[in-house]
């Protein structure tokens, strides 16, 4: 057990972590357990943010999104966003003043 006050702290603070990595380590084994072709985005996103935390490291969250993409196919959006594309209206500025130097000279 932890004797000195720095040490008690850092012993509470690193079994919150333990416990919040607990959680997100179960939550991630039952998505894994019950991937389909419909909820691979969601398990995708578990994996990412799972190697974001240090749960699992990069390689490892890389081979396995590269397994189910290989097993269930690439990942589908799941709802259709339009983008709209604004165009800017291109100004005649730099060729009017240029029309004017020589209509001057």
């Amino acid at each position: 057990m932890p004797i000195t006050k720095s040490a008690k702290k850092a012993y509470v603070s690193s079994e919150r972590k333990r416990q919040r990595n607990k959680v997100q380590e179960v939550e991630l084994e039952k998505s894994l357990k019950k991937v389909s072709a419909s909820n691979v985005n969601e398990v995708i996103s578990k994996i990412d943010k799972a190697a974001k935390t240090h749960l699992i490291s990069k390689n490892k969250a890389g081979r396995m999104k590269s397994r189910l993409t290989k097993k269930f196919g690439t990942p589908k959006k799941s709802s259709k966003v339009e983008r709209k594309t604004v165009t800017k209206p291109v100004s005649s500025k730099g060729k009017r003043q240029a029309s004017e130097k020589s209509a001057q000279r």
